[in-house]
């Protein structure tokens, strides 16, 4: 049974404890063959106005740029071994202005949710200048959370339905360059 809620505060709690919970998210993304493509990675979260927004600190490697140059949809799933589970349906962006890098950074030091997070050094020793060090932000359109002791799952929507959807492109549009 799918239970749906309009305001994301009614999932906020159960959201942030199965991310701390879990902590590492499958990311996936698809490529101009509309074939899907997952990795592994430590997103982190806050709420902002209300709503989630995610920050991805990432290498900006040629296949996660083409992918996310010819389609920005992307889910990120969480699971648990107690079969708890969250879906996050969304659209991802590189945010390449400083403020949002600076901001990403001291978020992954803080924790968001605490608990979640690691010092960025560790990855790019220069610091939120450092070249390598990129940053997506994740804007969710659609958050399942799944409960593993019963299986009931509650659906969040944004009230934007439109959300990333002047961002999609019909497959003839999608790249047809790079490396995918």
């Amino acid at each position: 049974m799918t239970d749906t809620v309009s305001e994301f505060s009614e999932i906020q709690d159960a959201f942030l404890d199965y991310i701390r919970d879990t902590k590492y998210a499958t990311m996936v993304t698809v490529d101009r063959h509309r074939r899907p493509r997952a990795r592994v990675l430590l997103p982190v979260w806050e709420i902002v106005d209300g709503v989630p927004v995610g920050w991805l600190a990432a290498y900006r490697t040629p296949v996660k740029s083409a992918h996310l140059a010819g389609n920005p949809h992307t889910t990120y799933a969480y699971w648990s071994p107690r079969q708890n589970a969250v879906f996050v349906d969304s659209v991802s962006a590189w945010a390449d202005d400083e403020e949002s890098r600076l901001h990403a950074w001291g978020l992954y030091k803080r924790g968001g949710p605490p608990g979640v997070g690691y010092d960025p050094v560790h990855y790019w020793r220069g610091g939120p200048d450092d070249p390598g060090y990129h940053v997506l932000r994740i804007d969710p359109w659609r958050i399942q959370l799944v409960r593993g002791s019963d299986l009931r799952s509650t659906l969040w929507r944004t009230q934007d339905p439109g959300l990333g959807d002047h961002l999609v492109r019909r497959p003839e549009e999608l790249v047809q360059g790079g490396v995918c």
